[in-house]
């Protein structure tokens, strides 16, 4: 029998009844404009501000972007699909499409331990903050990040690329990802399952430990404080982040860690972790957080003047 090398892939989706469809598209539709508005809003609101120029908003605004992108990378394909009758995507397409995803979560992780780091300082090392967290040092610990998540991603995609395509090409996803596309692999994957292995181990593990270690500090120092208020103010401060690192790794974890199989349980936990989670994220940060809340009333108070 001849061999046949893929030229595209086929996504099948979420749902092949038409209704479920036109709903999916309105719903996501929805739910992408409010992340791009939420995540562009943070960004606007931490530029524009005087008092949101710290290094844990410095770290926000590249986190918000990162959220906004990543969610543009997934969820325009997926709303093509659910109103064209071909569901395709190209070789190329597929694989960039991988790399920009593996992109963004290994920055988002990378800028996650930063923030934990950051709030380490603030609240063990309070006296040395100023200096500690300066800005040459803001901006490495980004660039760190970003580097990384670039590497990562041209390293696990590249080896991914080389393997053998030869049919079927059907993915059972919305998206090209990791898992479902590794599985369509005629070859013997082993370098590229080495590689990933790797990547989970190093980052994934790595960064967790660096969080989990930051937070078991911040937590000891605030039970150390004789003051009810000081430790209402330390665990206020960190809450936001530790709600939005136990949603991206607790996401993360089981999306990547369970094989994959095309399951209706596995397309929720894709669904979860590359849309609805780029939206909680400014949801969080404006709502638990005093200091973004002032801010927008300063911006609204200010657009408000401006139109009188």
């Amino acid at each position: 029998m001849e061999v046949r090398n893929v030229t595209e892939f086929v996504l099948l989706g979420l749902t092949s009844n038409p209704r479920s469809q036109v709903v999916l598209f309105v719903l996501f539709l929805v739910i992408y404009l409010l992340t791009l508005v939420g995540n562009l809003l943070m960004l606007m609101l931490i530029s524009s501000d005087a008092h949101l120029r710290t290094p844990m908003y410095f770290f926000l605004r590249y986190l918000s972007f990162m959220d906004a992108f990543y969610s543009s990378v997934i969820v325009p394909k997926l709303l093509r699909n659910l109103i064209s009758e071909w569901k395709t995507i190209s070789f190329l397409g597929c694989f960039i499409q991988i790399a920009l995803v593996i992109f963004s979560g290994a920055t988002e992780a990378c800028l996650l331990s930063a923030m934990a780091y950051d709030r380490f300082q603030a609240v063990c090392h309070p006296l040395l903050y100023v200096v500690t967290m300066n800005g040459k040092v803001c901006s490495g610990m980004v660039a760190i990040s970003w580097a990384v998540g670039m590497s990562v991603s041209l390293v696990n995609t590249l080896l991914l690329a080389q393997e053998n395509f030869c049919g079927p090409n059907v993915i059972h996803n919305f998206a090209c990802e990791l898992p479902p596309v590794l599985l369509l692999v005629c070859s013997n994957p082993h370098t590229t399952i080495a590689s990933i292995l790797t990547t989970l181990v190093i980052l994934g593990f790595g960064s967790l430990i660096l969080l989990l270690g930051s937070y078991s500090r911040i937590i000891k120092t605030a039970l150390g404080v004789n003051s009810a208020t000081g430790r209402s103010k330390i665990f206020s401060t960190c809450s936001s982040h530790f709600l939005v690192v136990t949603i991206f790794y607790g996401s993360g974890v089981f999306r990547y860690m369970t094989p994959a199989s095309g399951s209706a349980l596995e397309q929720v936990l894709s669904l979860q972790y590359s849309v609805v989670t780029p939206l909680l994220n400014p949801l969080i940060y404006s709502l638990k957080n005093k200091d973004v809340k002032a801010a927008l009333r300063r911006m609204l108070s200010r657009k408000s003047r401006l139109t009188l």
